[in-house]
């Protein structure tokens, strides 16, 4: 594909029934544009829904509420011009790393010479060309992230969406696959969505950064991150950047538990409401 395509998130809402039959609100009222070749991040707490938006996004999972348009046609289900990388690498162990990374071209019945050609081109970018035919359980993690995402890049999507990729990854080799992400964005221009709660990482990789609330999960603020590439994470601009994200997400955070206080405070005055009236007679 020679184009990349644009997001349009609408009055999002997903709400799940928990096995005590409450509802579960997973996002609420969500409304979010995001450009065609544009880089963002979003960010937020563990649980407060980025990766069920991510999921919506991807066509895995359908909305309460509202609609999702890629282009500028609705998502009601996976798409050919999208694709989602998780945390967990999800290879095939019995597969070596040529066939996992050519896994998708295989069942569109692309000829093993072409998808193997693509393959290795892949490999190449990766820098991971040596270890073709080795096994996933012989690579290290972010051996492992590399070959995942160029098993994502192998059709070629127009939107790539990340849910937390190097998560799981020690530091030095996590900024290294950032900047592989980021040659591979730069070179190919495509759409991407990349989900994290490290507040480094967003600065570092994204045009905006998008900060999610949670109870119930909404968006509290968009912010867009005008430092120029290659980024220096000791510049003052930098560090300026990362204090105004941490103070939103921080005071973000803060107002999310003073309400939870606040409801469970309603709840125990209710209680002792109706427990006097029982002690009373009433």
């Amino acid at each position: 594909m020679n184009h990349s395509l644009g997001i349009s998130i609408k009055n999002l809402r997903k709400v799940f029934q928990t096995n005590s039959n409450e509802p579960l609100i997973a996002l609420d009222n969500i409304n979010l544009e995001i450009a065609p070749h544009s880089f963002t991040c979003i960010i937020g707490a563990t649980g407060c829904g980025k990766t069920t938006l991510l999921r919506i996004i991807a066509g895995l999972e359908k909305p309460t509420d509202g609609i999702v348009l890629i282009g500028n046609q609705v998502v009601n289900g996976p798409r050919s011009d999208t694709t989602l990388v998780f945390q967990q690498y999800s290879l095939f162990p019995w597969r070596n790393v040529i066939d996992n990374v050519a896994f998708g071209l295989e069942v569109q019945n692309i000829p093993q010479k072409e998808r193997y050609e693509k393959a290795m081109q892949l490999l190449s970018m990766m820098s991971l060309t040596n270890f073709a035919h080795h096994r996933p359980y012989e690579l290290s993690g972010g051996m492992q992230q590399r070959v995942a995402i160029a098993r994502a890049l192998a059709l070629d999507p127009s939107l790539l969406l990340l849910d937390e990729p190097f998560g799981a990854l020690d530091e030095r080799t996590r900024h290294r696959l950032q900047d592989e992400l980021l040659s591979i964005w730069e070179k190919t221009k495509k759409t991407i969505l990349f989900v994290t709660h490290n507040i480094d990482e967003a600065v570092y990789l994204a045009e905006r950064v998008v900060i999610m609330a949670d109870r119930p999960s909404r968006i509290a603020d968009d912010i867009k991150i005008n430092i120029a590439r290659p980024r220096n994470r000791l510049a003052q601009e930098f560090v300026e950047m990362l204090l105004r994200v941490r103070s939103v997400l921080e005071n973000t955070m803060s107002q999310d538990r003073e309400e939870i206080n606040l409801r469970k405070g309603g709840k125990n005055e209710k209680n002792i409401i109706r427990n006097n009236a029982s002690c009373c007679g009433r």
